[in-house]
């Protein structure tokens, strides 16, 4: 057997029919633009994004095993770091270059925050070395549906949700003046908000590793605090945030709804596709009355 080095995405080990299955896939295969839109509007349509796992006292784990028997073959979902795990391991089978990129959850903030989401820059082949390619993120739960051209200024309407991309000055520093970084910005009903920011710098498995072992385990991770689950549809966008249900149309109606942590496992499985194992129904509602 050959020793994992620790790069690449382990393409050779992902069970492609299953994958393609899962998110309803039976189009076009060849690594081409038209693929990738396809395939990521599929997964983020059919995979949702939650945290159950560590409501219910269980690690996450991010071996490409772990994340197909949790996202592919099991009516569940998962965050960044698995969703993202498992379409760079997609991409890279059919014969796309991903490269990983590490980004901070800024939601409009101005304060510096950790970086601790994962999102995919994805070129075809074929692609000239001069052309932009793709910033994808299949892991994020508010979309975008479909990838963005990776260029300053892009800016996208999907299905009537709006999403834009371009560089902006990062904060200075006596060693890094005027130095540039990216930044996603997303149009939500108050407006356009700063979502997230990145650079350009490779993260890697062994990354991934790292930043999920904080964000599942410190205390100050939002998501150690409470349920927190995401469905992105063309008209529709659920949120369940501990026991608060928020459904955001794209012309910006927004609707809320408290739920009693009895009615979560029904909602999670209506709204969202998560089926809970029999025995991780009382849990989960131990959890939210605790």
């Amino acid at each position: 057997m050959t020793e994992d080095l620790g790069y690449g995405w382990q393409g050779d080990l992902v069970d492609l029919p299953a994958y393609l299955k899962r998110i309803g896939h039976d189009g076009d295969l060849s690594p081409t633009a038209g693929t990738l839109r396809a395939l990521h509007r599929a997964h983020v349509m059919s995979i949702p994004f939650e945290n159950l796992e560590i409501m219910l006292g269980r690690p996450i784990g991010l071996s490409l095993d772990a994340v197909q028997a949790k996202l592919v073959d099991a009516p569940r979902g998962g965050y960044c770091f698995e969703h993202n795990r498992l379409f760079a391991a997609v991409l890279e089978r059919l014969g796309y270059e991903i490269t990983a990129l590490a980004s901070r959850v800024m939601m409009g903030g101005q304060v510096l925050r950790p970086c601790s989401h994962v999102l995919l820059h994805v070129r075809p082949p074929d692609l000239p070395r001069d052309e932009p390619g793709w910033l994808c993120d299949v892991g994020f739960g508010g979309g975008p549906l479909e990838p963005l051209r990776f260029r300053d200024g892009e800016e996208a309407a999907q299905d009537g949700w709006g999403f834009r991309l371009g560089k902006e000055k990062a904060t200075p520093t006596p060693w890094a003046e005027g130095s540039a970084e990216w930044a996603l910005y997303q149009r939500l009903p108050k407006g356009w908000t700063r979502r997230q920011t990145f650079a350009l710098n490779e993260t890697f498995r062994i990354d991934f590793d790292v930043l999920n072992h904080y964000v599942s385990t410190n205390p100050r991770s939002p998501f150690t605090m409470r349920p927190f689950t995401q469905r992105f549809l063309p008209d529709v966008h659920y949120v369940l945030d501990g026991t608060t249900l928020t459904t955001t149309r794209p012309d910006g109606a927004v609707e809320t709804r408290a739920l009693a942590p009895e009615e979560l496992p029904e909602v999670l499985e209506s709204r969202f596709g998560i089926v809970l194992a029999t025995e991780d129904v009382p849990r989960l509602i131990a959890f939210l009355r605790a």
